[in-house]
């Protein structure tokens, strides 16, 4: 029996998903000290806009989705935290939340303090100049995915430092 027959997919999935958020913060971690925070904010996002178009092509892939575009919002938002849940470790995914309270608007929010870049930032103390790619990679999914959308608030920093709270909306427009 090989390993992979014996591990439950969910172990898996938070295996692989640590193993990234580590590499990811080590990464970042690692970029502040040899070129600062402003270099690591702007190489950050420049990575996360362009691995966006291949994650979500995966994604895609991996859920069975042949389409290029969503029409239908349920099919979109469904699709989006299906992606969501199955990047980001349990752990990480179950502290945040997204609702649909109307028709093409996705609320979200953190629970408080446990972001996991929020945590992370906090620890390598540079939360007070960094910019989230959190939310920037939701944004650059919605780009590669052809989606208009606008979000409020628009995010600089890290809400959670900034306001004690990460949340917001994304309206999306499917029609037009």
């Amino acid at each position: 029996m090989s390993v992979l027959d014996r591990i439950e997919k969910t172990d898996l999935r938070d295996f692989l998903g640590k193993g990234w958020l580590t590499h990811d913060g080590m990464w970042f971690y690692h970029t502040c000290q040899e070129l600062g925070i402003d270099r690591a904010n702007a190489l950050n996002k420049a990575a996360i806009k362009t691995m966006a178009p291949i994650e979500m092509e995966r994604a895609k892939r991996v859920l069975g989705i042949d389409r290029n575009r969503f029409d239908n919002f349920d099919d979109f938002k469904n699709f989006i935290l299906e992606a969501l849940e199955l990047i980001l470790p349990a752990s990480v995914f179950e502290k945040s939340h997204f609702s649909s309270p109307e028709r093409d608007l996705i609320n979200w929010y953190w629970e408080s303090g446990q972001c996991f870049a929020y945590k992370g930032m906090k620890q390598i103390e540079v939360i007070d100049k960094y910019c989230c790619g959190v939310m920037y990679r939701i944004e650059c999914w919605l780009d590669a995915l052809g989606i208009k959308y606008s979000m409020y608030p628009r995010i600089e920093g890290c809400l959670m430092h900034e306001k004690g709270i990460c949340e917001g909306k994304i309206q999306v427009f499917l029609h037009g």
